[in-house]
């Protein structure tokens, strides 16, 4: 069983790691690239680009994770399942951050704390897949894997992995960032002018009236403490927003992996956050050996086949200081099976006396095909994980803090129920991803008040 190891100087930075230990190690899902010299150039123009980010905001978001640990705030992660190099445009960019300022402003009147939003945005172009290739015209080509590694068009040449896509993502991301750098920086959350954050299909959500009396509510505040004080608030222009994707693609992530002054240890700057895939966390595995060396938040995805012993290991191995704000874990059991899964996980981290942030993704363990098989998601399966996690952590005297969800700001039809009833036969309408399925604006925001009312039910 895990027992406790002591903390020395070699734990918080080991002598034995760099930001390509990792190749020493076995590597899953990750595919060869076909061609070496590519990759090496590729990885190389990586290397010598300016970050993405800096280390003054990751330990800034880690701060604020530790503060979420103790049960001061609420984390809210979301974003695309695998954002594509095509959506790379304003619109997309701007309804993404407008849903994801808009949950996070009902979370945070309705249940009176400190919101911190991480986006899943501007580096979540790889994902994780079942297999390695699939059958197409009775020809066998690799699976998509994202846009960082290949391409969606179904075809021998365009599914091999190719090395120029890695400076590709990092070209989109830096496009994206910059935009909501600007966005947020330039007044885009401005609550003296809510009306900006309007997206007309809300209008049919039962819950419209409670938001827009919530919009007016925060309106009158601002106005009041306006009239008593000589100054504007300045703070309520700005919001601060990070980014996070999967650490998948270690080609990707240890090329923009930098030492900076003045601080310890290696950053990885191309996100503030990236997490441990439920398929790549191996112990002895390149992508927890990566993980390891980094200052950066880590967050770990745990489903229902998790072994207990192997989690507690992971953890220390990827936080053997015990840093505040380092881990989250987020728990992906399905409505099924948490009620079995998460007690015991819950009872041995405390324990252990392990600082985590616990975070609930509803939406992996709840995804299921139609007749017509059609991916897709039930809305009441995912408020029923919700639902069951928070009162499993109340019952045990523990916090849940935050949820992870994969959502757009754009009207899809992708995920099944919400308020509005959308059906299996109404997915074809405008049924966008190209992996998972999403919840819609409309539906986003639905989740942000149920989460709120569980919340204020368990800790209110």
């Amino acid at each position: 069983m895990y027992s406790k190891k002591s903390v020395t100087p070699e734990a918080v930075n080991p002598k034995d790691w760099s930001p390509q230990s990792w190749k020493k190690f076995p590597v899953k899902q990750l595919p060869k690239y076909p061609d070496q010299a590519a990759l090496e150039q590729a990885y190389n123009e990586l290397q010598n680009n300016p970050p993405l980010i800096t280390s003054w905001e990751v330990e800034a978001l880690k701060k604020k994770l530790a503060d979420v640990s103790a049960g001061n705030g609420f984390l809210l992660q979301g974003g695309d399942c695998a954002e594509s190099f095509a959506d790379c445009k304003s619109p997309k960019i701007v309804n993404l951050l407008k849903v994801l300022l808009q949950m996070s402003f009902i979370l945070i009147h309705e249940m009176e704390t400190s919101v911190v939003r991480v986006g899943r945005i501007a580096g979540q172009y790889a994902k994780p897949r079942s297999r390695d290739y699939e059958i197409v015209d009775g020809e066998k080509i690799h699976n998509y894997r994202g846009d960082l590694i290949n391409s969606i068009t179904p075809t021998e040449e365009a599914r091999k992995p190719d090395p120029k896509r890695l400076i590709e993502g990092y070209n989109k991301a830096a496009l994206t960032l910059n935009f909501l750098r600007a966005l947020s920086d330039e007044g885009f959350a401005d609550l003296h002018h809510p009306e900006y954050w309007e997206l007309d299909f809300m209008k049919e959500n039962e819950y419209y009236k409670e938001y827009e009396a919530m919009v007016n509510s925060i309106q009158k505040a601002v106005n009041f403490m306006e009239t008593i004080t000589p100054n504007e608030f300045s703070t309520t222009q700005k919001i601060n927003i990070y980014t996070s994707h999967e650490g998948l693609n270690l080609y990707y992530d240890s090329a923009q992996t930098q030492q900076v002054p003045r601080r310890e240890g290696w950053y990885n700057l191309s996100a503030h956050m990236v997490w441990l895939g439920n398929r790549t966390r191996d112990l002895g595995g390149a992508h927890v050996e990566y993980l390891r060396g980094i200052r950066n938040p880590i967050g770990i995805k745990i489903g229902p086949n998790y072994d207990l012993d192997h989690t507690l290991k992971l953890i220390e191995r990827l936080n053997p200081t015990h840093e505040q704000g380092k881990i989250v874990l987020i728990t992906r059991f399905g409505k099924d099976e948490v009620e079995n899964r998460l007690p015991d996980l819950i009872k041995n981290i405390k324990h252990e006396g392990m600082p985590v942030v616990w975070s609930c993704d509803p939406m992996h363990g709840n995804t299921f095909k139609t007749d017509e098989n059609v991916k897709t998601r039930n809305f009441d399966a995912i408020v029923s994980e919700i639902r069951k996690t928070f009162a499993i952590h109340r019952d045990l005297g523990s916090y849940l803090g935050g949820v992870h969800l994969e959502l757009t700001g754009d009207n899809v039809t992708e995920c099944v129920g919400g308020a509005n009833g959308l059906h299996e036969g109404q997915l074809h309408k405008n049924y966008e991803t190209y992996c998972d399925p999403r919840l819609n604006y409309q539906q986003s925001l639905e989740i942000a008040f149920l989460i709120a009312k569980e919340w204020n039910q368990s800790y209110g």
